[in-house]
Order: structure tokens, then C-alpha cells, then sequence
């Protein structure tokens, strides 16, 4: 309704004055004045209350609903669409004489008048809860039952909002298929982020992040000739801060067996020369390797390559300490045996990893050759003949991945 309309309450004052209820006889009066009044008063009637307001209204009458509140109850309650209830009580009210479209505006501002009245007297005045009193005869446990429902403080407006909700909700459409191809979709993804990680973490992530938990920033300081020597076997690289024990104790030169003994530090490959013996003696260590699979040492020759030739590195075994200076690096084939073989009558060591980081590749090789003590005191290979004859097909690589254990690369 338009706001510059005349309340119900001064249309009903003037109607005292002028003419019963709309539809009954005109008035002979001839004053044009009141013969005006008349005619806005029955233009007002001719549109009906707009459907949001019928309904707050019926939902605030309770039970003690009129004829025409209940027909719009009904509506509210049979699952239509707003505009479809719209359309049903247009129908409704053009239908009515005009007795009693004026009683549904009698109504709509009585019911108004009344709701905003009780709510402006709660809210000066809310209602306060008291504990039941219970008497001799009445004992407390009888109180059990729900609480009385405690009035309603909310306004013919607040009402209307939550109705008009509840009826566009019941209206709205729900998609299952949508649902389930949102659901399948998340899923897809998680599984496509945790197969990227897998391969990311072994080519990327790990080779370059997991080798500061065993790097210090503080180069390792070590004097061959008054640094006490350990009782255990280790290898010590200066320059990459790299001080890691060696497994001796693996006889075999199968890859399952080198992977194995790899779990606990680097391993010397057992078909070469011991430290102090003549001879190329060869250690293997994993570069980098995915943080999931079992040891602590698979980023153990991650910075291999920066080591240069002049640098020098140690090999500590049977309480001596034995120190190589590098001569020669280079990346070769898996397939090339050749770097397991003697140079010449030199007394060597030569570390072996794989390259690039985190793959099986190629493998980088750094070959150092005696310097201290002399070599001219190291005596014959302890090697076993039935084990030098051993003759491997490939170098000893990374452990598998997680992505090579899915898909075989």
C-alpha cells in the first residue's frame, strides 16, 4: 500500500461519518466533499494486501485464525512458489464481496496494530523467568515435561522475513548430479596433488631442501695429523660438511642388498680394495631420495659435485685415517663398470652418486688418490678372488621412488 494512503484508523473515523461498509447503498448526500472521500475510500479496497503481509499476518494470528488468514495458512503451507501463492490469493480476494475485503483490511491493520504494540511492550519490559514452585503435594519430579514455549518477541516484519525464506528455500531447486560431480572432481584432485608430490618431492623439493638437516653452515675443521681417530668407519668431506658412517660388512653386490646396507650410511662396494690396501677402494652414497622411504642417509652425496680437483676428503677405518686428494670427477653411464677398475699402481678411492639429484639417471664420480699416510705402506687387496670376480650389469642407484614403484620408471 502506498505510504501517502490514510490509515485504517482515519478512514475508519470518517466512515462513521460518511457511509456504512463498501458495497452498501450511496448516500444522497450532496456535499462533494464527502462524496469524494467515498470514492477513495472504495478505490482503496479494490487491491488486495500483498501476499508476504497475509502470510506474516496468518502466521501471527496463531491459532485463532479468521476465514481468510486460513485460506492463506494453507497456501503458505502447500509448497508453492511465492509467485504462484501471489497469483492464488489475487484470485482469492478479487472473488470477495466487498463486505469482506474490507474485513481483510480490518484485519491486516488490527493485526499489525497489535503485534508491534506487544513488541514494543517486551522490549521496554521483557518477561522474566521464575524458578516453579513446587508445593507438598506436587513434587518437583512432575515438572519434567518441555518449558512453556516462551513468547515470541518478534515483529509482524521479523515474521514475514523468515516465512518469505522458508518459501523461496522450499521452492529452490536441489541438482544430486551437481553434488556428486563436485565431490567426484575434489576427489580427483586430491589424488592428482598427492601423485604430483610424490614426484615433485623426489626431483625438486628433497634434493635441495632435505640436505640442510644434515649440512651445517660451519665447514668441517679437521687436522689429519692430530685429529683423534674414532673406532668407527666413517667418510669425512670437508668442503660439504659430510661426516657419515660406511658400511663394510655387506659381502653382496646385489641391488636389494646395497639398498638395504645403504639405510645405514654409504656403503663400500665389496669387489674393491679396503683404505690401505692397493688398489681403487669405492664408496656409494645416495644423493637425494624421497623423505618417505626408510634411513637417515639418502641425501648423503647430494653436494658431491662441489668438489673440485685439489679438494680433499677422508676415509676412517681400523682406527686410522686415511686422506685422498681429488684428482678427477666426471658423470657417467649406469652401465659404466670401468670406474670400479684400478688406476694403474695409484692407491685411490673414488666416491659414486647418482645425477642429477633424485634420479638414477647418470652418476657423478669423484676419484681421489692416497696422500696420507704415504701409500708406499699399503699392502695386497683383501679382496676374495671368488668375490673380485664378481662382475656386476649396473652401478648401484638411489633407492626406487614412490613414483617408480606405481609405474615402473
Amino acid at each position: 500500500m502506498n505510504d501517502d494512503n490514510p490509515t485504517y484508523q482515519d478512514l475508519k473515523r470518517t466512515k462513521k461519518v460518511i457511509d456504512p461498509l463498501p458495497g452498501q447503498s450511496g448516500s444522497s448526500d450532496p456535499n462533494p466533499a464527502v462524496e469524494m472521500i467515498r470514492n477513495k475510500i472504495n478505490a482503496l479496497y479494490e487491491d488486495e494486501p500483498d501476499a508476504k503481509e497475509e502470510i506474516a499476518e496468518a502466521e501471527a494470528a496463531g491459532t485463532h485464525r479468521s476465514k481468510h488468514q486460513k485460506f492463506m495458512h494453507e497456501l503458505s503451507e502447500s509448497g508453492k512458489s511465492l509467485a504462484e501463492i501471489q497469483d492464488a490469493w489475487h484470485k482469492y480476494y478479487v472473488g470477495l464481496p466487498d463486505k469482506e475485503k474490507h474485513e481483510v483490511w480490518q484485519e491486516f491493520y488490527a493485526e499489525h496494530a497489535k503485534a508491534d504494540a506487544a513488541v514494543r511492550q517486551a522490549r521496554v519490559h521483557p518477561p522474566q523467568q521464575s524458578a516453579p514452585v513446587h508445593t507438598a503435594a506436587e513434587p518437583a519430579h512432575k515438572h519434567t515435561g518441555k518449558a512453556k514455549k516462551t513468547q515470541d518477541l518478534r515483529s509482524v516484519t521479523e515474521i514475514k522475513g523468515q516465512l518469505i525464506r522458508k518459501v523461496h528455500s522450499r521452492s529452490k531447486p536441489k541438482n544430486p548430479h551437481l553434488q556428486s560431480l563436485l565431490f567426484g572432481l575434489s576427489m580427483g584432485a586430491a589424488v592428482v596433488a598427492i601423485m604430483l608430490f610424490s614426484f615433485f618431492n623426489e626431483r625438486i623439493i628433497a634434493p635441495f631442501i632435505t640436505p640442510s638437516r644434515i649440512v651445517s653452515s660451519t665447514p668441517i675443521i679437521t687436522d689429519p695429523n692430530s685429529t683423534a681417530v674414532g673406532k668407527d668407519p666413517k667418510v669425512i668431506i670437508p668442503k660439504i660438511n659430510v661426516e657419515i658412517p660406511v658400511v663394510y660388512d655387506e659381502p653382496s653386490i646385489q641391488e636389494a642388498a646395497v639398498q638395504k646396507a645403504l639405510e645405514r650410511g654409504v656403503l663400500h662396494y665389496a669387489t674393491t680394495p679396503n683404505p690401505g690396501e692397493k688398489g681403487n677402494a669405492v664408496i656409494f652414497g645416495h644423493s637425494s631420495n624421497n623423505i618417505l622411504n626408510s634411513g637417515k642417509y639418502k641425501f648423503a652425496f647430494v653436494l658431491l659435485s662441489r668438489l673440485e680437483n685439489g679438494d680433499t676428503f677422508m676415509l676412517e677405518k681400523g682406527g686410522k685415517r686415511y686422506v685422498y686428494k681429488v684428482f678427477e670427477k666426471k658423470i657417467v653411464a649406469p652401465s659404466d663398470l670401468a670406474v670400479l677398475n684400478n688406476h694403474g699402481d695409484k692407491s685411490t678411492a673414488t666416491l659414486i652418486t647418482c645425477d642429477p639429484p633424485g634420479t638414477s639417471i647418470n652418476r657423478l664420480v669423484v676419484v681421489g688418490e692416497q696422500i696420507s699416510p704415504s701409500p708406499t705402506s699399503n699392502v695386497a687387496s683383501s679382496v676374495k678372488q671368488e668375490t673380485a670376480t664378481r662382475e656386476p650389469t649396473v652401478l648401484p642407484s638411489n633407492s626406487p621412488s614412490l613414483w617408480s614403484r606405481i609405474f615402473g620408471g
